[in-house]
């Protein structure tokens, strides 16, 4: 069972086995390249994570050359969710960064490929605690298992390596993790990773800052949990330095007991006060979100726009983040995601083409500033973009803002004035199973055919815009401010269950001349209502995306999705409209 991830050359796998059991080297004998221009040396450490210590699994990657008179600088990174030091693109960053001239440190993240310990969802307390470790090696302070010492990287002071890391999606979050606690390291470049895992995992976007947290529980997004909590699950038990720990972890053999007790409330369907607030507050205590006040590290914040998973809002909330906290970061919203989206030229870690794309570049750039401390290197605009419909990125000094406001009519159309807004009513109702597909399915999660994006009448409400007279280009979140009227929830939604409270989607799609439409990046904003007793607004996902002349904006509002637990029992919703009432939608336009 696996998809291709784009950027990746390894599969994505979800029930993970001996696939994941590489050939390994003999620890502490180096390999030379092909080319001679680095050796690689498998080893082991036994760092300290939280309340334990842990085997980890690395390889050091060694530049010809350099040594205690000739240091270079570092590079530390490991894998993504299931996979280890070995696969694709993992082990390309170590050649990668190795053919450049760094010295390149990668590892198997903890309950990943041979090393030991729980996965612990990158945990700063655990998982970057490990990585500090391995810092600690960088530095010379410290050997591995077998006594190898690295006494050959550039140091900021004795003690103090230069050393960068990079890595996507749990190896992005890794970095954050690491760099908060170990203020060591000079550089980070996260690739698609998460901010806030409450919102990725059970995003809610009613009422909440930049769309990212509230204190009202999600709708959980059962595809992609479930298939991450298969993932982990299906690693190897029987392999070397295997920590016995993971056997008793209340049922669950390779994730942390908390880790464990989310997904099961998250599966369950019901949502109490208490155990959902314990739940919350767990699934930020590892999130970036809690800890991104102690990165002081330059980091470069790479985020895909084909990206169901972690959206672009994730990493517009990052940035925020760090640019007000006085951190150097800059943002860049490439092309594929954990969705898809590759595209020719763009960059491909299972190649490690830097050179030849504009993130690889960007990259390059970040790493010889830093880590180089080339002061004369410029690293490039503070935003960009990628652009389907023209050549090269687009560049702006900020996220664009909120710009055009367009009104949902009584009538199902989408207009540009109050005074345009007729009065009416109109009435959805769900039904107990999904009848809205949005994002790529478990279908499609397992190579088989996924159906188009798609809703049923009478199952959700849409407001059409007039055709565009000239090229209306997005960059950003959109944003609905909505009422809607629905008796059944107001009846049981202060029951002390979350669970009753009314769930809906919004989302927006691209209607061409010929009526056939396009949901953009095929992402949808998940709402479960706070009150249906007052107005509320949605985030929906950052897109970026050019509306052609004589196309129309159609905005949708769906009872249901096949990728998330939907409504407790049937409960029908009116959305009533007239000038003075509340339904807008925001974009933010550029150009």
């Amino acid at each position: 069972m696996s998809r291709a991830v784009p950027g990746f050359r390894r599969p994505l796998t979800l029930l993970a086995g001996a696939a994941l059991l590489a050939p390994l080297a003999l620890t502490g004998v180096p390999r030379a390249s092909a080319a001679e221009q680095y050796t690689v040396t498998a080893l082991e450490f036994t760092v300290r994570a939280g309340d334990r210590s842990c085997t980890v699994d690395a390889d050091l990657y060694r530049p010809a050359g350099v040594d205690a008179r000739n240091p270079a600088p570092a590079v530390l990174a490991t894998n993504g969710f299931g996979g280890s030091k070995s696969d694709g693109s993992t082990d390309v960053i170590g050649r990668s960064f190795a053919e450049r001239g760094y010295v390149g440190l990668v590892y198997s993240g903890l309950g990943f490929g041979r090393s030991g310990c729980l996965i612990t969802l990158d945990d700063p307390a655990i998982d970057g605690e490990a990585a500090s470790g391995l810092v600690d090696f960088l530095a010379g302070t410290r050997a591995a298992d077998d006594g190898t010492k690295a006494d050959y990287v550039t140091s900021d002071a004795p003690g103090d390596p230069v050393v960068g890391m990079i890595g996507g999606s749990y190896g992005g979050a890794v970095q954050l993790a690491t760099a908060s606690a170990d203020h060591r390291v000079d550089a980070l470049v996260p690739l698609i990773t998460w901010n806030d895992l409450a919102y990725s995992l059970a995003p809610n976007a009613a009422g909440a800052t930049r769309g990212v947290s509230s204190d009202t529980p999600g709708v959980f997004k059962w595809q992609w949990t479930n298939g991450f909590y298969l993932m982990g699950e299906g690693q190897p038990l029987l392999v070397p330095s295997l920590d016995p720990s993971r056997f008793g972890s209340l049922g669950c053999l390779h994730f942390a007991a908390q880790a464990c007790d989310t997904i099961r409330l998250l599966n369950s369907g019901r949502y109490p006060a208490a155990a959902t607030r314990e739940m919350l507050t767990y699934a930020r205590s590892v999130s970036p979100a809690s800890y991104l006040s102690g990165v002081t590290a330059p980091t470069l914040l790479v985020q895909g726009q084909a990206d169901s998973l972690f959206n672009l809002n994730e990493a517009t909330a990052a940035y925020r983040a760090l640019e007000a906290q006085g951190t150097t970061t800059k943002m860049i919203w490439q092309s594929w995601g954990h969705s898809g989206g590759s595209v020719p030229g763009e960059l491909d870690l299972g190649t490690g083409n830097l050179e030849t794309s504009y993130v690889g570049q960007r990259i390059l750039a970040w790493f010889d500033r830093y880590l180089h401390h080339d002061e004369n290197t410029a690293t490039g605009p503070e935003f960009a973009y990628y652009r389907d419909w023209e050549s090269g990125y687009g560049t702006a000094a900020d996220v664009p803002a909120l710009s055009r406001t367009m009104y949902l009519s009584g009538d199902g159309a989408l207009v540009d004035s109050r005074s345009e807004v007729a009065r009416g009513s109109r009435q959805y109702t769900n039904w107990l199973l999904p009848t809205s597909h949005s994002e790529s399915s478990l279908a499609g999660l397992i190579g088989l055919s996924d159906p188009a994006p798609h809703d049923t009448k009478g199952t959700y409400l849409g407001w059409t815009s007039a055709p565009l007279t000239a090229p209306l280009d997005v960059v950003g979140a959109p944003k609905a401010t909505l009422e809607v009227v629905s008796p059944r929830t107001e009846r049981v939604q202060n029951s002390g269950d979350a669970a009753d409270k009314l769930v809906l989607f919004a989302k927006v799609y691209d209607v061409a001349p010929d009526g056939t439409q396009k949901l953009v990046n095929r992402l949808v904003a998940p709402v479960r209502v706070p009150d249906v007793t007052r107005p509320f607004t949605v985030e929906l996902p950052g897109i970026v995306h050019r509306y052609g002349t004589g196309h129309r904006l159609r905005f949708v509002v769906a009872g249901s999705d096949t990728a998330y637990f939907g409504n407790r029992g049937v409960k029908p919703v009116t959305v009533v409209s007239s000038p003075g009432d509340t339904g807008v939608l925001e974009l933010p336009v550029v150009g």
